[in-house]
């Protein structure tokens, strides 16, 4: 892995996180090739999608301690991560006060840094819709984004109700200045640094949790029916995962099994027989809840996770070149996000 740093993604990354953090960052990622040239001053939407990314990565390790223990013990044995894909949680509910519903929400921002959607997954088992959204410029080396969509309509109408209460009156975290800079990335491929500098936080900060404290009672609602939901109502938009590709899943699933760590029990195959994933499973943590009396409660909840991928590849004979297969699998994914509902609580 290439340890290379863009100039114009490493002054984005030390305005918003600092000169540790950045360090940190570059020194574990790896380098989309695209981004060996740079243009000072000016952005492009690949470096603002790869400075997202590695934020997002940064705020995925700050809330997992297992993914951020595997992190430091790779990075201090020479190695690195290969930032695969990202995980999300969406809901597609009319019903989300000013937060547009579902993935809407967030193909307003990925599109204009040069994500499309690349696979549509139904996710039926969970009520959900999962979609691929990979980078443009660099699909195989800039991380994958996997939006996943609830469907409140196909739960209880108690169930619908409760998730009304969470999220309906959700906020909106990008700024009509936001929204007009990615309308001028979109149009222009590129953006001032000093644009770039404002856009970069306000994006970042809509994989969060944009309602306020669930009530108690709705939780418990929530939780009967879909872990997911529930999920949502505590994180949010939050990561749900982030996920490192390597070489030998099933090497590194026994490694880390010997080691005592929390993996899930298999490794998920995909269909296709070219996609390979397992995880830890989610890190337990605390949040808090309005309970019936108006008193806030704290409780133990799954929170987010790290994954790991293997990808095959093939020869593309027309291209002359080595192409990973990047798509995703329904069942696998719907295995994987078990990781989260077998600790809800």
């Amino acid at each position: 892995m290439r340890n290379f740093k863009n100039a114009n993604v490493e002054q984005l990354l030390l305005k918003l996180l600092g000169a540790e953090k950045t360090a940190r960052l570059f020194a574990t990622l790896n380098h989309p090739r695209v981004l060996d040239e740079w243009e000072s001053g000016s952005v492009t939407r690949a470096e603002l999608a790869q400075a997202m990314n590695m934020a997002l990565f940064g705020d995925l390790l700050a809330r997992s301690q297992n993914g951020r223990r595997y992190t430091e013990e790779t990075v201090a044995g020479g190695g690195g991560v290969y930032f695969d894909h990202g995980a999300l949680r969406t809901v597609r509910w009319p019903h989300s006060g000013a937060l547009p519903p579902g993935e809407a929400a967030f193909a307003r921002i990925l599109g204009p840094l040069g994500f499309r959607i690349n696979g549509r997954y139904p996710l039926d088992r969970l009520g959900m819709t999962g979609r691929a959204w990979a980078h443009e410029d660099a699909p195989d080396e800039i991380a994958q984004f996997f939006v996943s969509e609830l469907h409140p309509e196909r739960f209880s109408a108690a169930f619908q109700q409760a998730v009304t209460n969470v999220i309906g009156a959700s906020r909106d975290p990008l700024t009509p200045r936001a929204s007009g800079l990615l309308w001028e990335l979109e149009r222009d491929g590129v953006l001032p640094l000093d644009a770039a500098h404002e856009l970069l936080p306000v994006i970042v900060g809509a994989f969060a949790r944009q309602h306020d404290m669930p009530r108690e009672a709705d939780y418990e609602v929530l939780l009967k029916e879909s872990a997911e939901m529930a999920w949502i109502a505590t994180e949010g938009n939050a990561f749900n995962h982030a996920t490192d590709r390597v070489a030998d899943v099933f090497k590194l699933s026994d490694d880390e099994k010997a080691k005592g760590r929390p993996m899930k029990p298999k490794v998920e195959h995909s269909r296709s027989g070219r996609v390979f994933q397992t995880a830890y499973r989610a890190d337990i943590v605390q949040r808090e809840f309005r309970a019936a009396d108006g008193s806030v409660v704290t409780r133990d909840v799954p929170g987010s996770f790290y994954e790991f991928i293997t990808r095959k590849r093939s020869f593309d004979q027309d291209a002359r070149r080595w192409e990973t297969d990047l798509r995703f699998d329904a069942g696998n994914a719907q295995g994987i996000f078990r990781m989260t509902a077998s600790q809800a609580a």
